[in-house]
């Protein structure tokens, strides 16, 4: 990996992060509406209780989302602890081939040799390593789109309910066009996330 390569991997993973604070960000509104929609809901009675059941279920998938982001964020963590190795390793080599411009004899052999070493072991390392810290990140992602349209799923269904809401059907109403909403907006972002992962990926 070349410090070019580097540091547009670098780049990569703080659009990244910024891509995964803003989905937690909206993973607890979405655990503060959804608790304030099961109280709602049990204001409501009976008429509304379908809708307080797939409330909680909104705060369980809250909840979860929370999780995943937590985990694609160790994983970005563990991309950019691998890059810097690289970088690090990138700066050794170079003073070895400052050393070797100025070594002779055998020392010059040496320094020649062990530079041939690293450049081959490093190569074949650093891609094979950063190829799979990729993967990983790009099946987590994927996992999280699916884990979004449960959620999406799951805030249709709950504005259905809240037409059988009696007295409290427009609030509930509200308060599930506001999932909806919040959840299109974790979509946006994961699209993002997903644009990055691929366009930028180093092999």
């Amino acid at each position: 990996m070349t410090s070019a390569e580097a540091g547009r991997e670098l780049r990569r993973m703080v659009r990244i992060n910024e891509g995964i604070k803003s989905v937690v960000a909206a993973a607890f509104k979405i655990n503060l509406m959804a608790m304030n929609a099961i109280f709602l809901a049990k204001r409501a009675g009976q008429s509304a209780l379908g809708f307080g059941v797939l409330s909680n279920e909104l705060r369980s998938f809250a909840g979860d989302l929370q999780q995943q982001m937590a985990a694609l964020r160790e994983a970005t963590s563990a991309s950019v602890a691998a890059v810097t190795v690289l970088v690090k390793q990138s700066r050794v080599s170079r003073l070895l081939e400052r050393a070797g411009v100025e070594a002779q004899g055998e020392s010059k052999t040496l320094i020649q040799e062990l530079l041939q070493l690293r450049a081959e072991t490093r190569l074949a390392g650093s891609n094979q390593q950063m190829a799979t810290l990729n993967r990983g990140l790009s099946h987590m992602i994927a996992d999280t789109v699916q884990l979004v349209e449960l959620g999406s799923v799951l805030a249709r269904s709950a504005k259905i309910e809240a037409a059988y809401g009696g007295g409290f059907s427009v609030a509930l109403m509200q308060v599930s066009s506001d999932f909806e909403k919040m959840i299109g907006e974790i979509r946006q972002s994961l699209e993002s996330l997903s644009g990055t992962q691929e366009e930028d990926f180093v092999a």
